[in-house]
């Protein structure tokens, strides 16, 4: 492939190693190396033109100021099929830039594209690359990859790693301390939410119950609750082994979701017709206080996986809804 442009490293007695923690926790000098899951990333300066691949690694730079020259884009939850979230597309009008090159990957990473806009830094921090895309991407520039496996990193890390990337670390950190302060605020808006149970339920059909699959509290979104004050069922905490982001029982253990308060899940009122209709699921407390929370294809039901700059679009919003499914649970 005639695109890839080799960028071997310098000797090691050239460079300052640098472990991942040293990186975030002080300030960044070149040539640096962070560590990851898939190898080790070598940067000889600070990357001046910036792409990113996967799912909101973009919104990192982009809350810092920083327009990339290419991103993925969003292949759902984008309301006028631009590939752009309504939160990404106000941001890219605000530093008055049109949006750069987006990349197609309905059907994995499209390299070529990547390679086009010549980056000297490529940032994957929340993505599912494996070894061969990691390989393929770092003959193009560094690749800035997740710390601990596929899609397990959380918002928080996902800033950490992608500004110490562009050599922002400063900058990153600032940013998880205002957003942590807006969730915090929030938090203490609606306190009917500390304490109450909630559960991220992703398959629950009635009309055919042979299992039930829920997130863990290893999954950003369980997270998000845990930040607003709510916590998880049994059911939930005894799914959530070290690694494991999903967990699903079979219905005919569906009394183990008695002690849930909030139940949130995609959906619309069909969903909510059958879940009152069938002899199972009806006499779930939950479902009989009406205590769910329904999403759909939307941009909030897309932000209820909180990223970097969608948490401060869908906080208020999302808050409320949650307030309105605890009213429902007292």
């Amino acid at each position: 492939m005639t695109w890839l442009r080799n960028r071997k490293t310098l000797g090691l007695a050239a460079l300052a190693t640098l472990t991942l923690a040293s990186t975030l926790a002080s300030a960044q000098q070149y040539p640096l190396e962070i560590e990851h899951a898939l190898g080790t990333t070598v940067l000889q300066e600070k990357p001046e033109r910036i792409a990113t691949v996967a799912w909101a690694n973009h919104e990192v730079p982009l809350a810092l100021g920083v327009v990339p020259v290419g991103f993925a884009a969003a292949n759902f939850g984008a309301p006028n099929g631009d590939g752009l979230l309504p939160w990404v597309d106000a941001k890219l009008e605000e530093l008055e830039v049109s949006p750069p090159a987006l990349f197609d990957e309905g059907d994995g990473i499209d390299f070529e594209a990547v390679a086009a806009s010549q980056p000297d830094v490529i940032l994957a921090a929340y993505s599912g690359l494996s070894q061969a895309d990691y390989t393929t991407l770092s003959q193009i520039a560094p690749v800035v990859a997740y710390s601990e496996g596929p899609w397990a990193t959380d918002w928080r890390d996902m800033i950490r790693l992608n500004s110490a990337g562009m050599g922002m670390s400063d900058e990153g950190q600032a940013l998880i301390e205002r957003l942590d302060a807006q969730i915090a605020d929030t938090a203490a808006n609606h306190p009917e939410l500390a304490g109450k149970t909630a559960m991220f339920v992703t398959h629950l059909d009635p009309t055919n119950l042979g299992r039930i699959s829920f997130y863990t509290d290893n999954d950003a979104r369980v997270r998000f609750f845990h930040d607003l004050g709510l916590t998880s069922p049994e059911v939930v905490k005894q799914n959530s082994a070290p690694g494991k982001f999903s967990g699903e029982i079979s219905s005919e253990l569906i009394d183990e979701l008695n002690d849930v308060d909030i139940l949130v899940t995609y959906g619309g009122q069909a969903l909510i017709d059958q879940l009152e209709a069938h002899p199972l699921t009806s006499r779930l407390p939950v479902v009989e206080r009406g205590a769910i929370v329904l999403l759909d294809n939307s941009p909030l039901g897309t932000a209820a996986n909180p990223t970097p700059m969608s948490i401060s679009w869908l906080l208020d919003d999302y808050a409320d809804l949650l307030s309105e499914a605890a009213h429902h649970a007292e």
